[in-house]
Order: structure tokens, then sequence, then C-alpha cells
């Protein structure tokens, strides 16, 4: 029935959005579900940290900053190009660092007791960033097509990529803001929150194991489509429930990094 529901809304649904920065809609959601379930005290901090900003607000700085060239070697940090019949460490890893060396660098200096506030506060944004970019299953992709972004696919008409359709195309097309989507998720009742069973079910398992999970995912992005199909209201009535569910977990996760870390 909400498949159903959901094609009726697209049919009528004509407004398209260009933008290409999980793009920012997608992070936005992230950080709101995770903001929501921190515990009273690791709120207090984090808000004091981040100078009363909220986590949906700083949940675009990795992408921000990539036109300011002094941030131009973090830009490796957003991903992982790996084989996707090998584990991460089984293939050289990138000596310029990638999407889970940026993690542990992130959390490593949060953690550290002579760190700055400066220090602490950027690279919280950043790994606020960086978890969402790990619940995209293509930010764990294939070197020879950059995680997709050399996939030309056709999105309702108009010229695209594999890449862009998962990071912010399916998302764009579904016409919600960021507050729309995230209070609307699977198993997100009336409060806004995940009961605590289902809560602890999906964050589950380590940093290696959401990176597997996320490349296990990734397989089945590539075999959706080939080079130069056709894709529209067909493709999402298929896959947006795989977005919702990887934006909820990508906020659940990052809860329980920040609410460990703090």
């Amino acid at each position: 029935m909400k498949k159903i529901v959901f094609l009726l809304f697209l049919s009528g649904h004509f407004a398209f959005s260009n933008v290409m920065v999980w793009g920012a809609t997608g992070h936005r959601v992230v950080g709101k579900v995770a903001e929501v379930h921190l515990s009273s005290g690791v709120k207090k901090k984090i808000k004091k940290l981040l100078q009363g900003k909220s986590l949906a607000f700083v949940s675009t700085f990795g992408d921000d900053i990539k036109s300011d060239r002094r941030y131009r070697k973090f830009s490796p940090w957003h991903y992982v190009n790996m084989p996707l019949d090998k584990k991460y460490g089984e293939a050289p890893v990138s000596e310029s660092g990638d999407l889970v060396k940026g993690i542990e660098k992130c959390i490593a200096v949060i953690k550290d007791k002579n760190a700055t506030d400066d220090d602490k506060r950027f690279y919280l944004k950043m790994l606020i960033h960086f978890m969402g970019d790990l619940h995209q299953p293509l930010h764990i992709g294939r070197k020879e097509d950059k995680g997709g972004n050399d996939i030309q696919v056709q999105w309702f008409g108009r010229g695209s990529n594999m890449h862009r359709v998962w990071d912010s195309e399916m998302i764009n097309r579904y016409g919600m803001s960021y507050t729309e989507i995230s209070t609307n998720l699977p198993y997100i009742n009336r409060k806004g929150r995940v009961n605590s069973t289902t809560r602890k079910r999906l964050q589950q398992g380590t940093l290696m194991d959401w990176v597997h999970e996320s490349q296990t995912l990734a397989r089945k992005v590539y075999a959706s489509a080939e080079k130069g199909e056709k894709l529209g209201y067909r493709y999402m009535y298929d896959h947006f429930d795989t977005v919702e569910e990887q934006l909820l977990k990508g906020g659940l996760r990052l809860a329980k990094v920040l609410n460990d870390l703090f």
C-alpha cells in the first residue's frame, strides 16, 4: 500500500531539483535522526562544541569546504574505492586516505584530551558528514568507474550517472524537506524516535561491519541498471525503500558513535 501511494504521489509531482549536493538533503536527514537519538548530556556537550549549531546544519560541512584549496587533502576521505569481491584491507588502500581512515582520524581527534576545541569542532563536523557518506552504497564503490560516477544513465529524461542518482537524484525527486523525510522514515514513531529494540538492532556492529554492509549494497546497486539505461518511476519504486533505510541507519549509527565518544 505504501508503494502504491508513493507512485501516485510521484505521478502528480513534477518539480525537479538539479542540486547535486546523500546530497545536502540526505546528509541533513542523517544529522536530524542522529540528534534525536543522542542522550541529553551528550546533546548539550555537542551543542556547546558546535556553538549552538544543529547536527543537520553542520552535516554538509564536508562538501561545503571542497571548493577551498586548503582542504583539498580531505577529498579522498569521502569514499573508499576497492574491488567489490574483496574486503577492506585485502587490496591496497589509498595512500591519500579514504572514508575509513577519515572516520578513524575524526574519532581520534575528538577523543584526544590535548586537541583544541577548534580541532575537535572541525573533525566533529567532518565525522557527521562522513557517517552519512558511509551509508550511501556507492561511496564504497569501484575505482574504475569512480563509485558509479562514470556510469552514465538517463534520469527522467535527463543526463545523470549512477552515483548522482543514489547521492541526490532520488531524494530530490521525492520532493520533501529533510525534516519531512526524517520524521517519515521506517520505524520512526510520533516522537520522531525509533524504539530501543529496533535502534539497538540497527546500531549493531563495528565501523568495518558497516563498511562491508554498504559494499554488499553497492554490488546490488551496480547490478540494478546498465550504462545508458533510462531510469524513472520504476527505479524509484524498486529502490527508494533502500535509500530510506540507509538514511535511518546512518543517523542511528552516528548517534551511537557520538554517544560513545562524548
